[in-house]
């Protein structure tokens, strides 16, 4: 009888419910997990965006609601030498950071990538820098370029006697800016040898070993194998480094503050000085979304790049 019951013609003729059907909707459900993702950044990323935005085209100041002002503000910082100032030293401090990480840290990947004793050991030794709180590195640094009790002005005064007096690393501008450039290479180099040691392990031994059978080189397999086969690994990186060391501010900020004479001032860190310290939003709103464009041609060029790289290879190929 109960055999009869569940292969009754009404029972198979039986559709799921709407909701299992809405379900089974694959462009319904990946809605749905990316919800809570979605719902996360329009509050935290797209609302703070989208006001700051806003604000750089007002003149709104700490206690006054401000009006719409159109580009005056932008206009302001084109005839701002403090502005000009700061984009010039944010590239410099952008480019020579960011090939130091990249020769460091790709050199410390190749390294990494050989086998030797403790080598786990010494990988997670080399994330240090990279996962200490940024502000903890800059007291660090802080320190080591003080004036009386640098550990570098000790070595060169009283134990190599290669100096007669201190060397006051934050003193003046330049020394200054070379001093936060080695901070940033320093903090960022375990960021990219990991990362390009984690594209280094998925190139297959079988190649080098046909080439090193064809006769080539360390270098010759280098730059037709590793290189060649890194670059979308070596584009993403790089996109990621550019970013994080242009938008740099706590570095800069724990350690000189913009000084000596505003000279080390990157745009993040005079965005903070206008907006905040000195009350001026929309002026330091401004200065916050100049910074956009810069990032915006970095993306496309470490894009681009990568595509033309792509498109290169697939030339060879055929």
């Amino acid at each position: 009888m109960s055999v009869t019951a569940l292969s009754s013609p009404s029972l198979a003729r039986r559709q799921p419910s709407w909701l299992v059907r809405l379900f089974d909707y694959k462009p319904f459900l990946v809605v749905m997990c990316l919800a809570p993702a979605i719902g996360l950044l329009a509050v935290f990323l797209t609302y703070p965006l989208g006001l700051g935005i806003w604000l750089a085209f007002t003149d709104t100041t700490i206690g006054r609601r401000g009006v719409f002002v159109g580009f005056e503000n932008f206009q302001y910082l084109l005839t701002d030498p403090l502005w000009w100032n700061a984009v010039f030293y944010s590239v410099v401090y952008t480019g020579i950071a960011t090939f130091g990480k990249f020769a460091l840290g790709f050199w410390l990947a190749l390294l990494l990538n050989n086998h030797f004793p403790f080598k786990s050991l010494l990988r997670a030794i080399i994330l240090l820098p990279w996962i200490v709180p940024t502000v903890l590195s800059a007291l660090a640094f802080w320190w080591i370029y003080d004036p009386q009790f640098s550990i570098i002005s000790y070595l060169l005064v009283d134990v190599l006697h290669w100096r007669s007096s201190n060397v006051d690393f934050l003193g003046s501008p330049w020394p200054a800016r070379f001093s936060l450039i080695a901070a940033n290479i320093w903090r960022g180099i375990p960021f990219v040898a990991i990362s390009l040691l984690a594209g280094l392990q998925t190139i297959s031994p079988s190649l080098y070993e046909a080439a090193m059978l064809d006769g080539a080189s360390a270098w010759q397999r280098f730059r037709y194998i590793t290189f060649p086969m890194m670059m979308p690994i070596l584009a993403i990186v790089m996109t990621f480094s550019i970013i994080f060391t242009f938008t740099d501010f706590q570095l800069v900020y724990a350690i000189t503050r913009g000084g000596p004479g505003n000279s080390t001032h990157l745009l993040a860190t005079l965005a903070f000085q206008r907006g905040i310290a000195g009350g001026e939003l929309g002026e330091g709103a401004a200065i916050a979304v100049s910074m956009i464009p810069f990032l915006v041609f970095a993306t496309l060029f470490s894009y681009f790049g990568l595509a033309r790289r792509k498109w290169q290879q697939g030339e060879a190929n055929d």
